[in-house]
């Protein structure tokens, strides 16, 4: 069984070894990237605090005013004090027609269609810091042309987009790890406790070869188990068999796009629609003691206000969901995450397992350690094999026959 485990190992290896050195290290490139981006342009995030914030829709009739023809999507508010407010926008690119209004009946909310499919949520493109107490825009950020953006896509798609060779690529090299580090691990395994420990250490003074063997086979072993978590949970982030796999695995109901609609606003007539104040304002104390809450603006007039609520100690992304219907302002869904079964709450921290960032810096230190110190694999790896092709017996020379003296006369 360890020579059919060491065949799969091998091949496997040899076939997707570059992909595989190339996505951990920019998934190292990756971790800190916001940590990056703050420490290089602090004045983009930070504020000086003063007394008194501006209302929400003074400050994002400002950006829309300062920046034409921009298309409002989103608003980031947070709880610190001395962070700006992020305004994300559609701006049209140059070269590219903006994407289509969404096509809704006049008043759709209260003659929508119950069998019609949600729409994709329109993502920005630029986002406009904005500082909550002057109004004033601190600084335009299109994170598509960033250097760590195209790291991203490298990382995730090999710089070809979403289905195409590259993204197949990847996603086949992906499952090609996980199941390099589970044969891995079977080959490690020692026979006896004499042999684990050897297993265990690194023979800093022994020959070449054997430091190499060393590197590969001790660091595989203690970084193997986050290595599975980190390529399973891009498996669950790729595949559809993967992430259906995750919910039967934790006994729970796969939740298609199609049940996670959005409520409708109820449409009044000759009433006009709230203000984003007054959608916060609706929310009461459920925005208190939160790191940071999200507004999604209406997209039309059937649509409500969505709020995504983080709360402080909370896991990234792990946010409630409250629903605001833009007339009446009053909440018409509510979606706790701690509510939603295990399967949804395990698959809405996916991504922050995936990079490191979970539990903050303590995991985001972790990860970039062993995405790190991976590299060492396809090299050491490669040097193993190398090693053991080139490896030759050596040719037995012929033994010196002995002719008698008398046969020479």
């Amino acid at each position: 069984m360890k020579a059919f485990f060491r065949t799969i190992h091998l091949y496997l290896s040899l076939a997707a070894g570059v992909i595989i050195f190339c996505s951990c290290l920019t998934g190292t490139m990756l971790v800190f990237e916001k940590e990056i981006q703050q420490a290089l342009h602090p004045q983009r995030y930070f504020v000086k605090p003063q007394e008194k914030r501006l209302p929400l829709a003074d400050l994002t009739a400002g950006v829309l005013k300062q920046i034409p023809k921009s298309k409002l999507t989103t608003v980031i508010v947070y709880d610190d004090p001395a962070r700006a407010v992020e305004v994300g926008l559609i701006v049209p690119e140059k070269g590219k027609k903006p994407a289509d209004a969404p096509k809704t009946e006049k008043h759709a909310g209260a003659h929508a269609k119950k069998d019609a499919k949600p729409k994709d949520v329109e993502r920005s493109n630029l986002t406009a810091f904005v500082n909550p107490y002057t109004g004033q825009i601190i600084d335009q950020f299109n994170r598509r042309q960033a250097f760590l953006y195209s790291v991203e896509m490298f990382h995730r798609f090999l710089l070809g987009g979403k289905n195409s060779i590259g993204d197949w690529a990847i996603s086949i090299s992906t499952l090609f790890f996980l199941i390099i580090l589970i044969t891995g691990v079977v080959l490690w395994w020692p026979k006896t406790k004499a042999i684990m420990k050897q297993r265990l250490k690194i023979k800093w003074d022994g020959s070449s070869k054997r430091l190499t063997h060393d590197l590969h086979i001790v660091t595989g072993f203690y970084t193997s188990i986050f290595l599975i978590i980190i390529s399973a949970s891009g498996l669950v982030m790729t595949f559809k068999w993967a992430n259906n796999t995750l919910f039967f695995l934790t006994g729970s109901k796969v939740v298609a796009k199609e049940d996670l609609k959005a409520p409708l606003s109820v449409y009044q007539p000759g009433i006009t629609a709230i203000s984003p104040d007054a959608a916060v304002s609706a929310l009461g104390n459920k925005i208190t003691d939160v790191e940071n809450y999200t507004i999604r603006y209406p997209r039309d007039t059937a649509a409500v206000y969505t709020f995504n609520v983080l709360k402080k100690g909370s896991v990234e992304l792990a946010t409630d969901t409250y629903y605001i219907d833009q007339y009446s302002g009053k909440i018409t869904g509510v979606v706790l995450y701690a509510d939603k079964s295990l399967g949804q709450r395990i698959r809405g921290v996916i991504k922050p397992i995936h990079t490191g960032s979970i539990y903050g810096w303590p995991t985001q230190v972790l990860a970039f350690l062993i995405t790190l110190v991976s590299l060492i694999f396809p090299v050491t790896g490669v040097m193993m094999w190398l090693n053991r092709t080139r490896k030759k017996e050596k040719p037995v020379r012929g033994r010196m026959r002995v002719v008698p003296a008398e046969a020479t006369v």
